[in-house]
């Protein structure tokens, strides 16, 4: 895919729905603009579905964005990283750690640490191989499927949930709250009359009730799962309260899922529209994958955007920043910047050094980054085994969204296999 420069550089407008609705290759050529000509640019925010606000600087180049995800004390995660100024009923369920400042954030990092401890991510190996062996076998045998909601999607949410300890009764119910706060501004998930803040604010609100009965339950009666070891996980007796738990859930399955689901999606498409890229992975899947899960991420780049806040007047490439602005870090950017990529549009499964920022960088480096690493891992090397001439049959249907980088729906087609898992 090649970016397509279309619009001046006065006339790209990231505040503006229509921009978002643009084909990709028209957005990634308006950032490829903003790269050369202003990588720092200040946009206004005119979303009627929103409330109005001041409008937010944005940081295009992989310096800039890496520059303001690393220094907390002078650009702020705690004033919301959404471009609206949510009230704190709001932040209370979608903030979590990724919306504080130490020493809050360092304290709530540390005890749901373990959870992702190596020994606990050990237990979970097994959990993968057979939530990625249940999703293929169910479709092996059809010969067709929507990649996305048959593949890519279900696959870590089985993880998590189950990681988690929450039955599979309630799957279905996690996917689809977790589908309205990730893609709240789509029709498909949320009607186009709808308030999208209180769909929002509804969702989280009933994946934090959820979390909230489990956790009571797992207080009294411990099992093997996240939950149990979340809820007795204690630092010099400081424990996580009922509300962090419940806001830490939200956050878990929206990020688990968002980040997996849409890497395998644009992993999978890449790999289709680069054959050759694809026969290097097949042919040696051990040597490569750790590269060519590097590549999917940076090549999908599932996060947009994360906002940070000035907490005084400073400066950033070059412009002056006043206490109180906000700055977007636009990571697909940034991963796109030649100043740091050798041909940042090819797809390249053996890149190296791959310096991305797909998982985040700085105090908020993705917590979860390497069990999104193995997941992506395991999946394609089933994928490779069980259905090696899966072909992408149609073009994919994207998330309108200015926040995730996300595909809807994809067609594939494959010849059919007979199921493993009995």
């Amino acid at each position: 895919m090649q970016p397509r420069c279309a619009l001046p550089v006065d006339e790209i407008r990231l505040g503006e729905p229509a921009f978002w609705k643009l084909p990709l290759e028209q957005r990634e050529g308006a950032f490829l603009t903003l790269r050369r000509e202003r990588p720092v640019s200040f946009h206004d925010q005119l979303d009627p579905r929103l409330p109005s606000g001041p409008g937010f600087w944005a940081l295009t180049r992989h310096a800039d964005v890496l520059e303001a995800g690393t220094t907390p004390k002078v650009f702020s995660s705690a004033r919301g990283i959404g471009i609206v100024d949510l009230p704190p009923e709001f932040l209370e369920f979608f903030g979590s750690m990724i919306a504080m400042d130490d020493p809050r954030h360092g304290r709530l990092r540390r005890l749901v640490s373990a959870a992702f401890t190596a020994r606990q991510l050990a237990k979970v190996e097994h959990e993968v191989g057979e939530a990625a062996g249940r999703v293929i076998d169910a479709v092996a045998e059809k010969g067709e499927c929507d990649f996305v909601t048959e593949i890519s999607a279900p696959f870590p949410i089985r993880i998590i949930c189950n990681m988690m300890g929450i039955p599979e009764s309630q799957h279905a119910f996690v996917f689809e709250q977790t589908n309205i706060i990730l893609g709240a501004g789509d029709p498909e998930y949320v009607g186009e009359t709808a308030d999208l803040l209180m769909a929002f604010y509804h969702a989280g609100a009933a994946l934090a009730e959820l979390m909230k009965d489990l956790a009571h339950t797992r207080r009294s009666h411990p099992t093997e799962d996240l939950t149990s070891v979340l809820v007795h996980a204690e630092i010099g007796g400081d424990r996580l309260t009922e509300q962090e738990m419940g806001s830490f859930f939200v956050l878990l399955v929206a990020a688990g899922n968002e980040t997996t689901r849409n890497a395998i999606s644009h992993g999978m498409k890449a790999l289709c529209d680069h054959p050759d890229q694809r026969r290097i992975w097949q042919q040696d899947f051990d040597r490569v994958a750790p590269t060519a899960v590097e590549e999917i991420v940076r090549w999908a780049s599932p996060v947009i955007f994360m906002r940070r806040s000035a907490i005084c007047d400073t400066e950033i490439g070059g412009t002056k920043i006043r206490e109180g602005d906000k700055l977007l870090l636009f990571y697909p950017s940034a991963n796109r910047d030649d100043a740091v990529f050798r041909d940042p549009f090819g797809f390249d499964v053996r890149r190296d050094p791959n310096d991305h920022l797909g998982f985040g960088g700085g105090p908020h480096f993705c917590l979860g980054a390497n069990l999104a690493r193995r997941e992506i891992t395991v999946m394609f090397e089933e994928l490779f085994r069980r259905l090696p001439d899966l072909e992408i049959t149609g073009a994919p249907d994207r998330l309108f969204s200015p926040f995730i980088h996300g595909i809807k729906h994809m067609p594939c087609r494959f010849t059919p296999r007979r199921r493993e898992v009995g």
